[in-house]
């Protein structure tokens, strides 16, 4: 599972330059930005995030090079709340229109708010795209800035095709439609005067997880034929025409869905550094080409910790809930309603309070996991498996572009499809 599969690039030009990224950051560094930021968060009422956004990805950028010299990343968490709350003045309305006719359309049909979820769908790839824009315009390598062309309508209209052509061959043509898709990004995504390409083929990603998706199948079947099964008989029980012990052991359901657990936490990690490596390794700008030989498990651990530390968190919590917080809250509401002419209001204003008081803790703390495993941790294995060729074809680039508003990253943010 740990070998990584060769991979090969064209012969670099006679005297090209090669140069591997080089990754310097440290990870208590970024564990006590991520705390330091959660606990700010707490105090500004979850403003503070887009702040602590724009800091994690200046810290990452700023401590990655390539041939000598650092990334940049230029954005700030000012234009983040603006660009959120522009999004907020688009996305309330449409919010509030949905859900008066999906109320409407429900006492006609139960498809009829099938084209309002297409829709969303649309609206949230053009906005995945439009924040990638942000993003790449607020990157810069030798005091030039990336940046990138193309219509985020345009993208939209071909992730929602793939999406139902990908819906319709139940899951076969991902690995097609994830080299559409990245063809047209990667196609219009520029490094001052060089333009990008993407040349990975959908057939090569299929061949490299093929196995993986077809484990994955077999799993799913096992479990719904026992489920189904299982179904049938007790269906015959109740009908009398079968006995209690006459039931297939519901101990195989169990098995296969604990099968299923354990190949998902093993393989959804193998399957996603496949991926990137395929991904990374087909990338080229003018004639910079990139390669990477990350490891099939290089995200398995990463994986482990992430979720141990989540179940012992929340054992944690639950105790401290036990304890602490379900006494205290209980004897709140049992006062407030032992108060002669006690208004309602306040038993009700006091539950809602203990639910923030308990829940808001946990999500922060569940969030300083998430940045340090699945940002740091993936941004730290990932970049530093990254070798680039060519690079003399950099240090005559001209500078080109300009910055994109922060709307996108915004509206991403705002239908929660937002990427890091």
């Amino acid at each position: 599972m740990n070998e990584q599969t060769p991979v090969f690039s064209p012969a670099a030009e006679p005297g090209a330059r090669s140069g591997r990224i080089d990754f310097s950051g440290q990870g208590g560094d970024f564990f006590s930005l991520a705390a330091r930021g959660a606990l700010l968060q707490l105090v500004t009422f979850g403003f503070y995030r887009f702040w602590l956004t724009t800091r994690c990805r200046q810290y990452l950028w700023s401590r990655t090079r390539l041939d000598g010299a650092h990334f940049e990343y230029a954005g700030t968490g000012r234009e983040l709340l603006i660009g959120f709350l522009f999004a907020l003045a688009i996305l309330a309305p449409v919010y509030v229109l949905y859900s008066l006719l999906t109320i409407e359309a429900q006492r006609y049909s139960a498809f009829a708010a099938f084209p309002m979820i297409l829709f969303f769908y649309l609206f949230g790839q053009f906005a995945v795209f439009r924040a990638r824009r942000y993003r790449l315009t607020r990157t810069i390598w030798r005091g030039v800035r990336f940046w990138m062309t193309g219509s985020g309508w345009t993208y939209a209209l071909k992730a929602l095709f793939w999406m139902l052509l990908v819906g319709i061959t139940l899951g076969f043509a991902y690995p097609w439609s994830l080299a559409a898709l990245e063809r047209y990004k990667i196609g219009h995504t520029h490094y001052g005067d060089m333009n990008g390409e993407f040349t990975g083929k959908g057939l090569t990603l299929f061949k490299k997880t093929w196995w993986i998706a077809a484990i994955f199948a077999l799993l799913i079947a096992a479990y719904f034929y026992v489920m189904i099964r299982l179904a049938v008989a007790i269906n015959s029980a109740n009908l009398g025409h079968a006995q209690p012990q006459d039931l297939p052991g519901g101990g195989w359901a169990v098995f296969a869905f604990v099968a299923f657990a354990i190949a998902l936490f093993v393989l959804l990690p193998v399957y996603q550094a496949i991926e990137w490596r395929w991904w990374a390794s087909n990338l080229r700008l003018g004639d910079l080409r990139v390669r990477s030989d990350l490891g099939n498990g290089a995200f398995l651990g990463l994986y482990g910790k992430f979720i141990g530390l989540l179940i012992l968190l929340g054992v944690l919590w639950g105790i401290a809930a036990s304890i602490i917080f379900i006494p205290l809250f209980k004897s709140l509401i049992f006062d407030l309603a032992a108060s002669a002419g006690a208004p309602q209001w306040r038993a009700i204003a006091a539950i809602y309070a203990g639910m923030v008081v308990f829940y808001v803790p946990f999500l922060l703390a569940l969030g300083v996991l998430q940045r340090y495993f699945l940002q740091y941790g993936f941004w730290r294995r990932f970049v530093a498996s990254i070798s680039v060729d060519n690079l003399q074809a950099a240090d005559h680039v001209k500078a080109m572009g300009s910055a994109a508003s922060a709307l996108g990253e915004g509206l991403a943010d705002g239908l929660d499809v937002a990427g890091f």
